[in-house]
């Protein structure tokens, strides 16, 4: 009872936004409409060597049979069309999993193809990866990307026959913004406040892989609850100030939603405890519920442990593993 208490104030609140944007000015400055490419793999790599001295870059990877289909139009917003790219092992005759990795960059920067080596990886152990683009807040402010994350979700279910994909085994997995994100898309599959359009297929995941996502900005392990004076990533995608809005800033957050209905979640961590803040709460709920999760967590590891050796192998294992559980 208290979980479906739960999910309706979360859904009341977001039909209070409206109402609550017009006492508060929104923040608006940051929609320049100009791509900020500051976070890169490479942009990430030169700030983590300095205090990880050993670590390497995952070099670029290529599997013979492993298939790789680019620039695949997945919606339209008039004239703007969003890609995606496919991954998929040309051998694989059977139903496979599905997997839609979603980059980071704090909701503003990074790109699709940072995670083209994870998803050759995961693709050349039998799953189908996709990498969607998703609209930053450079571009449009939430719950823009979470539109258009929705609409690639129904994309891969509408387009399951053509990539051998098994449309009940459709995992969400997204690093850093990407995997508040991806969190996001678990905890609120179907809620037509977060839909965007209405379509006949369905928008609900079967797994989730959130790889040091916030799964709240409004918990007391957050580092959105102390106040600062720049307008950091956060409030440049939300677009308010958290005194301003702090119900907007709930309604953004995975925790807010988190009930019976989640799907089995595997949550891969830094070290850095602010990069997962909510994640035992969310877990608790999971285990009240008899819902499957996992945790793995790096000791003295960056935040974009990810997208270096030596951690990039175990992240794959981890995935590997804990989707063999929750689909076996």
């Amino acid at each position: 009872m208290k979980f479906q208490i739960r999910k309706f104030k979360a859904v009341f609140i977001g039909f209070c936004i409206l109402f609550l944007q017009k006492i508060n000015a929104q923040y608006l400055e940051g929609l320049t409409q100009v791509s900020d490419t500051s976070f890169t793999n490479n942009s990430a790599f030169k700030k983590a060597v300095k205090y990880f001295p050993n670590i390497a870059l995952v070099p670029e990877m290529h599997f013979d049979d492993v298939a790789m289909k680019n620039d695949i139009v997945y919606c339209n917003h008039g004239k703007r069309k969003m890609k995606l790219d496919v991954f998929f092992n040309k051998n694989k005759k059977e139903k496979q999993t599905a997997i839609i990795i979603i980059h980071g960059g704090g909701w503003r920067s990074g790109s699709r193809s940072q995670h083209h080596q994870m998803a050759q990886k995961l693709a050349s152990l039998g799953y189908v990866c996709f990498t969607p683009e998703y609209r930053l807040s450079t571009e449009a402010l939430f719950p823009a990307a979470i539109y258009d994350l929705k609409a690639s979700i129904r994309w891969v279910r509408e387009n399951a026959e053509k990539y051998n994909v098994n449309p009940n085994q459709i995992v969400s997995l997204g690093f850093s913004a990407g995997g508040q994100l991806a969190a996001f898309m678990g905890v609120t599959g179907n809620m037509p406040l977060f839909e965007g359009e209405i379509t006949k297929s369905k928008s609900q995941i079967n797994a989730i892989v959130d790889i040091d996502g916030t799964l709240s900005f409004v918990h007391p392990e957050s580092s959105e609850t102390k106040e600062t004076k720049n307008f950091g990533a956060s409030t440049q995608w939300i677009g308010y100030r958290m005194k301003h809005n702090k119900q907007l800033w709930e309604t953004a957050s995975p925790l807010s939603y988190a009930n019976a209905s989640t799907p089995p979640t595997l949550f891969i961590n830094s070290s850095i405890p602010k990069m997962h803040a909510g994640r035992d709460d969310f877990r608790k709920i999971l285990s009240e519920n008899e819902i499957y999760s996992e945790v793995h967590e790096f000791e003295n590891s960056p935040h974009a442990f990810c997208l270096f050796s030596p951690w990039f192998e175990p992240t794959i294992h981890y995935i590997d593993q804990f989707l063999g559980k929750v689909f076996n």
